[in-house]
């Protein structure tokens, strides 16, 4: 078992520096497979599809966000001051890499594979908008805060679409956040 994490994990992190280097373009299975020094079935063993690396990759970076919160947790004193810092992170974050924010976006949005991206998201948003400190706890996503924490981050997920294709820069994006999560996410403090 050991083993097997290891192998995707080396995958995964290949995927990542390939698609780095030359996009997601660059993320041919059979490069994967080559500089992971796996074989081609064995890659597809584990993931099917580009698709599934991608969103292998992308879950990876969404990792790493949620350890850097739990690190450094938003300080600011609103739920939508929170909230707008998460997504701000998140979207500096893909910028710095956006071949991997492009398919963020797209894995979120075009994919017909199973992810929860988009619930872990919410879900990370929402812990951090009402300052809930039990990852573990698993909100009521029914609940009409949650509701409202999920249709901010369809908002989010336009902006880094605006800002991927050139219309917009960072801080357009967080003045409109701030905005829209101000007016949204006013009755959760």
């Amino acid at each position: 078992m050991r083993n097997q994490s290891q192998r995707r994990k080396r995958i995964v992190q290949t995927a990542a520096a390939l698609a780095l280097r030359g996009g997601v373009e660059a993320m041919q299975m059979r490069a994967v497979a080559e500089r992971a020094g796996v074989a081609l079935g064995t890659l597809y063993r584990y993931f099917p599809s580009k698709m599934d690396l991608v969103v292998a990759v992308v879950t990876e970076e969404l990792d790493l966000l949620e350890r850097s919160i739990e690190r450094r947790p938003p300080a600011a004193p609103t739920a939508a001051g929170r909230a707008v810092d998460v997504l701000l992170r998140a979207t500096r974050g893909l910028m710095r890499e956006p071949e991997l924010g492009d398919a963020l976006v797209r894995s979120l949005i075009m994919t017909e594979a199973t992810t929860d991206l988009a619930p872990r998201i919410t879900d990370l948003l929402w812990r951090v908008a009402r300052q809930e400190t039990d990852a573990e706890r698993v909100p009521d996503r029914e609940s009409p805060d949650y509701l409202v924490v999920g249709s901010l981050c369809g908002v989010w997920i336009f902006e880094v679409l605006e800002v991927l294709k050139g219309h917009r820069d960072v801080e357009q994006v967080q003045h409109r956040l701030q905005v829209t999560a101000d007016r949204l996410l006013a009755g959760m403090d």
